[in-house]
């Protein structure tokens, strides 16, 4: 099945989804009250994607998500700015380098207009912090231009890569189908996705950027030529260890990952000290075995201002021990920590009495809120719920405007 074709599949089952969920404005109807005197401090974010979601092909589409959003007293968004390869802005940068300025079929839907500045507009009308988030960070399709174009580029293990996947259809739905994986070591990779995080910073007025899990390495590759010659020139001549999860093998690529996000961290600093950098990862055992991700050092590091830890979790004992971690009180007591939340997706909807003890649990361990995954299931038909309920239920959660946590003073 084409690359081509798995794209359109995807739209085609998501744009009566999305068509649905924007016929009908929330103002328009009278049950809906709020006390809009009332301010509480709590991050209230969604993260706005195109994978398995028709969001951004509609042209009305993302202005009525945004005003939906803020009617419903959310106070942040995180839309996509860069994944499978394509940037959703017009990046001089991506031009350069893979022959594209932005994803094609946004172009087509909004008249090669710049997407980006569309959602910016709509999210300062409504007072909404933007902060454009990175979703697929280091993973590109292997059809991908960038990746036909700079296959130096990538990483492997030591048998290759492998895109094969046992569930092709939940693979699809979900947008992670057939991924390789760009290597955060090159430094042609590091000038590419720093190059892209420092266009957005630059070029619109957002509040800051976030990087997700994909931003690491997964602890298997590695094994490419770039990265063992730079590891026999700092060992003697030796080779990497065949075991990935060799301990020094680890900490060796993590540390070079670390210092990576350093220089983006300070390069974001020197063009807008206020913007913030948002990390969304996985726990940080899960992130640092298999992503050689270690954000718990890029925390004591100073090199991120937010923390929005993933926890898509349905056990409640479970999700309450990953928040409890002595982890996140490390991070709590540098900066902002909220808790990423799953609404759902096209194939597992999550109904409103699990999201609503989510988020008591979270407002009881005294976090700094939540962003959910994603909007489409927030209040869509896929739910055990009607829209209308769903959409209630999150308004009597969110019965106040909420203004976002101010940075820490980092101890």
């Amino acid at each position: 099945m084409s690359s081509v074709f798995r794209r359109f599949f995807v739209y085609f089952l998501c744009w009566g989804f999305v068509v649905s969920l924007t016929i009908f404005p929330i103002s328009a109807n009278p049950g809906y009250a709020q006390n809009s005197m009332a301010v509480t401090t709590e991050i209230r974010g969604v993260w706005l994607t195109n994978v398995a979601s028709g969001l951004f092909y509609i042209p009305w589409g993302i202005e009525r998500a945004i005003n939906q959003l803020a009617t419903l007293n959310f106070n942040t968004i995180y839309p996509v700015v860069w994944n499978r390869g394509y940037t959703f802005y017009k990046s001089p940068l991506a031009k350069k380098i893979t022959g594209l300025d932005s994803e094609p079929l946004l172009d087509l839907i909004h008249r090669k207009n710049d997407f980006l500045a569309k959602v910016i507009k709509l999210a300062r009308h409504q007072n909404l912090t933007i902060i454009p988030w990175f979703e697929y960070g280091l993973m590109t399709p292997p059809s991908s231009s960038l990746a036909r174009l700079h296959p130096g580029w990538l990483t492997i293990g030591q048998q290759g890569v492998k895109s094969i996947s046992d569930n092709l259809l939940e693979d699809m739905i979900n947008g992670v189908y057939n991924q390789a994986w760009l290597n955060p070591l090159h430094p042609q990779v590091q000038n590419f996705i720093r190059g892209l995080i420092l266009e957005v910073v630059k070029n619109y007025n957002v509040d800051g950027i976030q990087i997700d899990d994909h931003f690491g390495m997964p602890v298997q590759f590695g094994y490419d030529p770039f990265t063992v010659k730079l590891y026999q020139k700092e060992h003697q001549g030796k080779n990497p260890p065949t075991n990935p999860l060799d301990k020094e093998w680890m900490r060796w690529r993590a540390n070079k990952i670390t210092a990576f996000m350093a220089s983006i961290s300070k390069a974001v600093k020197a063009i807008k000290p206020y913007a913030k950098i948002s990390l969304s990862p996985n726990s940080q055992y899960f992130a640092y075995k298999y992503y050689l991700q270690d954000w718990e050092n890029w925390i004591k590091e100073d090199l991120i201002d937010e923390l929005i830890l993933q926890v898509y979790r349905s056990d409640k004992n479970s999700f309450v021990r990953e928040i409890s971690k002595p982890v996140i009180k490390l991070a709590m007591s540098k900066i902002p920590v909220a808790i990423g939340i799953s609404t759902g997706t096209l194939l597992k909807p999550v109904d409103i009495d699990k999201i609503k003890e989510q988020i008591e649990i979270v407002r009881n361990q005294k976090l700094f809120g939540f962003s959910f995954f994603y909007w489409e299931s927030l209040w869509g038909y896929i739910a055990p719920e009607s829209p209308y309920q769903r959409r209630r239920a999150f308004l009597e959660m969110f019965n106040t405007q909420a203004v976002r946590p101010l940075k820490l003073n980092k101890g």
